[in-house]
């Protein structure tokens, strides 16, 4: 493929014909049809104005041959004024309503791609680049809006350029009749780059999208990439993108260019032949100066709308592009299907996995007849080694994956059947790397639970260990926790990540722990706040602690896919297994057995 291999199209991208398009387009602007109506009636005016215009002069050219005199001269300047003035304030009242019904539309379409990005599940954000789904929300859906200013400009000019025809045809047949022969030619012409000027242009879409993935890839991940000093490698893949984007689009322009210019010279050329054929009309006779000068002024407001459509081309094309990418995204099937959208009543937490089968793609199978039982109120751990399938367990509960086979029940309902918000309102999750939204701490902590005060906050936070920790924010409960929560510490994190949890009473936790080292007074605390979930929930916890493992009821322990073991934290022990083994490599060094006799030997 080349320079260019990297513009394929995305999976979900879809080709929409051009009649598929125009009747999507319309539905978005069906709201609009009072604002467009009076589009469409100025429209007509405008367009009879304009085309009035050529024929008034010409009218009068032939009465001041007639009869010059001042009066007459001074009436052609009155009415070409007025008409002037009158096409400028029509012109801004037309404008004015289609940026108004054009804004709106805009609004709508960028709201329902967001919103289709926002349901769409985590696979999706697995195989898709976020900063090239940014693109399709923010870049095209403007793209999209500046195509329908520039269609009703350039509709104004047609409706101008039919009822000039009309003219034209009245006043000399001969001379119309040869500028039908010519205009099939160049309609021909401009048809002929609509396919070329349609591909390169969704090319060149796909280069800047490309450019936007790798800049917010960037920004993200900017700490670690000074960390380790690579900022000239991240300018080298931005330099790549920027490189590719550059030549995609200076090949669009290229083939762009052609269309004016070689329609404008056509265009020249019948207009010659025909001012040569109405000169010689004219000198013997057989029309009237007048009418000859309105041919030639009619003429070139009968081609500028075809010239002006051309001109305009790439941007048309570009507004069709992101018109079909925009649609696209929200047309995109999502891999998380629900069967049905029963209500769900409030869960105790009995979860079966029954002979389910799970695979992130076909060449990498997960799960196998995997089954599985937890009670109502548990709380289970799940150990083992990177790739066990720890996480895909807690994926599918909060089904934010579709399993492929087998069942997955809920409180003896299957899964499938739920209106899928709903459930998701009695699930509490905290994964591995706590995430925070710019702002406050207790904006972050009642991010499920809006309704949630201050007072009830701070009631809550000093559950854990008597409010301590709200003594090492600056401003408390108010502290600014900065992009991703950059301002606190990775425990502060998991703290007001928990406490997000504890607040929103979930009937099912999952809990995938985070490894970062903390110190024992905070690790202490987030064994308070955990504790607080734990009692009152059906809980997984993808344990990387050992207090974490210790507090669970029932620990399994997973290798391949499949469960090896199964029971407390004791008995494991003393069966000298997998998780005997575990615990010497992983949890051992974090018994307070193990600190003590280390510290003795130190000694």
């Amino acid at each position: 493929m080349g320079f260019f291999s990297g513009l394929n199209d995305e999976k979900y991208d879809r080709q929409y014909t051009d009649r598929e398009l125009m009747r999507r387009i319309l539905e978005y602007f069906k709201p609009q049809t009072k604002r467009l109506v009076w589009v469409t009636v100025l429209v007509i005016v405008l367009a009879g104005i304009g085309a009035a215009l050529p024929v008034v002069v010409a009218r009068m050219v032939d009465s001041l041959r007639e009869q010059p005199s001042l009066q007459a001269i001074s009436l052609v300047s009155v009415t070409v004024l007025l008409i002037g003035i009158g096409l400028w304030g029509l012109n801004w009242a037309r404008r004015s309503l289609v940026v108004r019904a054009v804004g709106d539309v805009v609004l709508d379409l960028r709201t329902r791609a967001f919103r289709a990005a926002a349901e769409h599940d985590l696979s999706f954000y697995d195989q898709f680049s976020s900063g090239r789904i940014v693109s399709r929300i923010t870049s095209d859906t403007n793209d999209f809006g500046q195509l329908v200013v520039i269609v009703t400009d350039v509709g104004s000019q047609i409706v101008q350029a039919v009822i000039l025809g009309v003219v034209l045809f009245r006043t000399d047949l001969r001379l119309s009749l040869m500028l039908m022969v010519f205009l099939p030619i160049i309609f021909a012409v401009a048809g002929g780059f609509r396919v070329l000027a349609r591909r390169v242009t969704k090319r060149g879409m796909k280069a800047m999208s490309d450019v936007n993935a790798a800049i917010k890839e960037t920004i993200s991940g900017i700490s670690i990439a000074k960390n380790f000093r690579q900022e000239e490698s991240i300018f080298k893949s931005f330099d790549e993108s920027n490189e590719q984007s550059y030549h995609v689009n200076v090949q669009r322009g290229f083939v762009l260019s052609l269309v004016f210019p070689t329609l404008n010279a056509l265009g020249g050329i019948f207009v010659a032949i025909l001012l040569y054929v109405g000169g010689l009309s004219a000198a013997q006779g057989i029309v009237t100066v007048g009418a000859w000068y309105l041919f030639i002024m009619s003429l070139d407001q009968f081609f500028f709308p075809i010239l002006n459509l051309s001109a305009f081309w790439a941007q048309i094309q570009a507004g069709l592009s992101a018109a079909e990418r925009a649609f696209a995204l929200i047309d995109a099937d999502p891999n998380v299907v629900q069967t049905d959208q029963r209500d769900v009543p409030p869960l105790k937490g009995n979860i079966h996995f029954d002979d389910i089968h799970f695979r992130y793609t076909d060449n990498e199978p997960i799960l196998n007849s995997f089954n599985l039982l937890i009670q109502p109120g548990e709380t289970l751990a799940l150990v083992g080694h990177t790739g066990a399938g720890k996480s895909s367990i807690a994926k599918l509960i909060a089904r934010f994956y579709e399993f492929q086979q087998g069942r997955l029940l809920i409180d003896g309902h299957d899964i499938r059947t739920f209106d899928l918000a709903q459930y998701r309102k009695q699930l509490g999750i905290v994964s591995q790397v706590p995430f925070l939204f710019s702002g406050t701490v207790a904006d972050n902590i009642r991010y499920a639970v809006s309704s949630a005060s201050d007072d009830e906050i701070m009631t809550m936070a000093r559950e854990i260990g008597d409010g301590e920790w709200l003594e090492t924010l600056p401003n408390g409960i108010q502290t600014e926790v900065g992009e991703r929560g950059a301002r606190l510490s990775m425990g502060q994190r998991q703290l007001v990540a928990l406490m997000r949890v504890l607040l929103q009473k979930p009937a099912i936790f999952i809990l995938d722990e985070a490894t970062a080292s903390i110190d024992p007074f905070t690790e202490w605390q987030i064994q308070q706040a955990l504790n607080l979930i734990l009692k009152k929930s059906t809980s997984i916890l993808i344990a990387h602690r050992l207090s974490t493992v210790k507090a669970a009821d029932r620990i399994v322990v997973m290798e391949k896919g499949s469960i090896i073991e199964e029971g407390n934290h004791n008995g494991l022990l003393a069966q000298g297994g997998h998780y005997a083994t575990l615990y010497n490599t992983y949890f051992r060094h974090q018994s307070l057995a193990y600190v003590e006799q280390a510290r003795e030997m130190v000694n």
